[in-house]
């Protein structure tokens, strides 16, 4: 891999592949007239949404390599590294980009975290039937309509709306892909599970602590993200939710031994403090630990 490439501005970013800026916060690029160019690593400073067209090599992505086809749309979100491992090739395809100033001042602003996808791994990228790329290019054509205009007070209202349109539309597509992708999603629920249990029955949680949503997902080669949405899409409730249901399970099994004070048993499961553990009991039974075992 080459040195990182570094684009903190839209402008650099059309600079690097040939295209004119005629927005200094958003634009529409056109991949293929980029120059022809080898795998290189790339800081984007910027929300970036990559069309693929051509298989032009793996694409990496943190630790994690994908090989991602025609048709595949890839999120990065502002702070990320992505890039390409490939010989010399011919990039092709289209990148939405625009650069977090440009949300300020719009309802956009506040929900642009609501769209998880951009913190997916690649390998959790969205893969589109051809009538799904036929309405992302619309948008995008939408957009870059838009962007040939002379800038007006309507500009940033019309650029911003089909940008969250865009949004909403791949939304919808994911919630489809969670469905027909379910070769790919199967067992994922059954793994975690088991996860749980292996890390509940070994010395784990006092040496590690309490199971976070992340360490889980890393620990089933997931994004948080992705891990969070499967989850609530399976069960209607979010991982941590999950997570801290097995956490109670396991908690009701240990209290029934009389051998063991509440304290040893918060201990065991993880908990720095045991008052947090009888909160968080209390909480999602009804009855203080103590209780519990009174009343069983």
């Amino acid at each position: 891999m080459e040195t990182m490439v570094r684009f903190e501005s839209v402008g650099q970013y059309n600079a690097f592949n040939n295209n004119e800026t005629r927005h200094p916060l958003v634009s529409v690029v056109d991949l293929s007239k980029a120059n022809p160019r080898q795998g290189s690593r790339m800081y984007f400073g910027l929300y970036t949404v990559f069309l693929k067209d051509v298989n032009c090599g793996d694409l990496v992505y943190g630790r994690h390599t994908y090989d991602y086809q025609e048709g595949t749309l890839v999120f990065l979100a502002p702070g990320q590294v992505a890039g390409i491992n490939s010989n010399t090739y011919q990039p092709k395809g289209y990148a939405l980009v625009f650069h977090p100033d440009l949300l300020l001042g719009t309802s956009l602003k506040s929900t642009i975290h609501d769209y998880s996808f951009f913190g997916y791994q690649s390998n959790e990228a969205l893969h589109l039937s051809e009538r799904e790329r036929q309405i992302v290019l619309d948008c995008f054509a939408k957009i870059d309509y838009e962007l040939q205009q002379n800038i007006d007070k309507h500009s940033k209202k019309l650029i911003v709306a089909n940008i969250e349109l865009f949004l909403d539309y791949c939304m919808r597509f994911y919630d489809r892909q969670f469905i027909t992708r379910d070769h790919v999603h199967q067992g994922v629920l059954e793994r975690l599970e088991t996860l749980l249990t292996r890390y509940f029955g070994s010395d784990a949680p006092q040496t590690v602590g309490l199971p976070s949503v992340a360490y889980c997902a890393d620990q089933l080669n997931l994004s948080a993200n992705y891990l969070g949405d499967l989850v609530k899409k399976e069960t209607g409730r979010s991982a941590h939710e999950y997570i801290q249901s097995k956490l109670i399970d396991v908690a009701k099994e240990k209290i029934f031994d009389r051998s063991k004070t509440v304290n040893e048993i918060a201990y065991e499961l993880g908990f720095k403090y045991p008052q947090h553990f009888s909160r968080v009991f209390k909480q999602r039974v009804g009855h203080s630990p103590n209780e519990y075992r009174m009343l069983n």
